[in-house]
This record gives structure tokens, sequence and C-alpha cells, in this order.
């Protein structure tokens, strides 16, 4: 089953169900008003969305229309909670070695991090922010959004409460990350809105491309008409079921949490590139001892998409621009 939200000027948009091959769409709002509505009720919700997705992959829905990803918010606009992980180890790897070779981990705990939830971006919005010289970087990920996870749930329980899947841009601000990973605390000017691509879709949808907790597609990363890499998440260290129970060792999880991959990254980059442009940079740091390509500028685009085995695209893409705040399209 494929969902999203249309913008209408609330907070939560406004329940669609749209089409496996994303080229049509049927109002859901007779089931529930908004995605978030229909996971706080999503034993009731779920069968009832399903009936109208194969009714509209039938052509057996007269009241369909043409989907239209422009119109689209993010599938769920807010969220009570987003906690991100950085769950492929080769990224962090990656990292240490070009900046930090002192450092050392043994990789056996996931690392995790609190994230705003309460203001996300659509897949086609610009996407502003204040200075060039905050070095705005681009992460490309997964997330799974949960239902009711009570605490302790074990790993082998844990994927029976995911809900759904997500592709998001988890857009950085390098300036501000390196300083505010040197207090200790957590990111807060590092870490502005995050994008999302206009569906979000069952784990059925996936089909074999789904298993061990994991997404098994390439990330498939433009900038500017460009292709920038395409790594796949097969290589994800830690699956989301292990990153679930880590969660849920002491509190309950509620419905509509999303949870993040953390960057894709796989460990042959020279075939697959990366999937933000910080990685990007410490390869070449450490291969060629200083870094060349440059940070986001005002007016460039980026397309995030992920392509099924049947060749058709799962999310739909993120496409956007970057831009000065308080500049118009």
């Amino acid at each position: 089953m494929k969902l999203a939200s249309l913008k209408n000027g609330g907070p939560d948009g406004t329940l669609i169900v749209v089409s496996r091959d994303l080229s049509r769409a049927l109002d859901a709002t007779p089931v529930a008003p908004s995605l978030r509505a229909a996971l706080d009720d999503w034993a009731r919700a779920q069968p009832a969305l399903q009936a109208l997705y194969d009714a509209l992959n039938r052509d057996a829905a007269p009241h369909a229309f043409a989907f239209d990803p422009h119109a689209c918010t993010a599938p769920l606009p807010r969220t009570s909670q987003f906690i991100d992980a950085s769950a492929f180890l080769n990224h962090g790897r990656i990292m240490t070695q070009a900046y930090h070779p002192e450092k050392k981990t043994d990789g056996s705990v996931p690392v995790l991090i609190q994230r705003q939830g309460d203001d996300f971006a659509g897949p086609h919005d610009d996407y502003p922010f204040p200075d060039e010289a905050d070095n705005c970087d681009f992460e490309g990920e997964v997330g799974v959004v949960l239902g009711d996870v009570p605490m302790g749930t074990p790993a082998r329980n844990a994927l029976a409460q995911v809900r759904l899947l997500v592709l998001f841009n988890d857009v950085s601000m390098r300036k501000h990350l390196f300083r505010e990973l040197g207090m200790g605390f957590g990111f807060i000017l590092a870490k502005p809105a995050t994008a999302f691509a206009p569906v979000a879709v069952t784990p059925e949808e996936l089909g074999d491309a789904w298993r061990d907790g994991r997404v098994h597609l390439d990330m498939r990363v433009h900038r500017n008409g460009e292709p920038f890499g395409h790594p796949n998440g097969r290589e994800m260290s830690f699956g989301f079921h292990e990153l679930i129970e880590y969660i849920a060792y002491n509190r309950n999880l509620r419905a509509g949490m999303i949870l993040g991959s953390g960057t894709f990254s796989n460990v042959d980059y020279r075939a697959s590139g990366s999937a933000c442009l910080a990685e990007q940079r410490a390869i070449e740091a450490i291969e060629r001892g200083e870094s060349s390509t440059p940070w986001l500028r005002f007016g460039e685009r980026l397309r995030f998409e992920m392509f099924g085995d049947d060749g058709r695209s799962v999310f739909g893409a993120i496409e956007h621009r970057f831009v000065r705040s308080g500049a118009r399209a």
C-alpha cells in the first residue's frame, strides 16, 4: 500500500492512497483525515485503506484522480518523535579516518540522536537556509514509521510494528555540526528540517528488497542533474529491528515515531559513490590529502529516488532546490 498527504493549509495534510505505479490517487479521508490519525487507529484504518488501494490498482475506483507529487507535503508532515541512527558503520569509519584517526570505536552499539519532528519539508518544496557559509550538505536515508512498540520489545518481534517506510534527505549544516559535536550534547543548528519523498509504503510493497530489517535497494542521488552516488541499503550494519530493540530497552515508542537509517554508505564507494557530501569530501581528504567537492550553494538542485526490482519508483522522488531564506520561487 502507498500513502501520501496533500497540502491543505493545515499541519497534517489530507490523506490519499496512491496507486502502485504512482500515476493515480484516491481521497482516503472517509477512512482517516490524515496519516497521523490513521496511524493512531491502524487496526481499523489499515484494512479500509488497503481496500481503497486494491480498488485503485484494479481501475475500480471511479473517483480516482491524477497523482501530483508537487501537491504533496511530507507523508507525515509532523510527528511526536523522530530518532535518527548512524547505522552504516562504513560511513563512520570513513569520517573517523579522515578527521579523527586517533579515535577507536568497536561498533557494538548503534549511534542514535533525537531529531526535530514538528516540521518536515515536502518532496518538491524549495529548501531555504540562511548562509552558504553554513556548509549545507545532504544525506540520503530511509526510515520506518512505527506503531506502538512496548518497552522491552525484542528484535525478533520489532519488525511487526513497522507500519510504513519512507525516503528522506536529512539536510545537514556541517559548519554547525562539527562545532555542536564538540560541545558534547546534541545537534540543533546542524540539523534543520528533513525533506521527505511524497509516498510512504507498507513493507510488502518492497517485496524481497525488504529483508533482515534492511532495504536492499540503491539510493540514487543526483546533484544538479548529474549522478552523485547510488549506495545500497543492504550494508546497513544494524537492521531496523536491532535499532528498535535498542531504543525500546527502557521506554515505550508511540505510533507515528520515525526511525532513520543514517546515511547510506557502501564499502566499495568507488563503484557506488556516496549519499552525502561530507563522505565524498572525507574520501578525497584520505586519498588526495584535501577535499575538493564543494558544499551546496543557493540555486542547486538535488534528486533522491529508489527503484524496485520492477523498475518502478518506490517512494517517488525528492527533487528540491536550495535557496536563501526569504527568497521566493
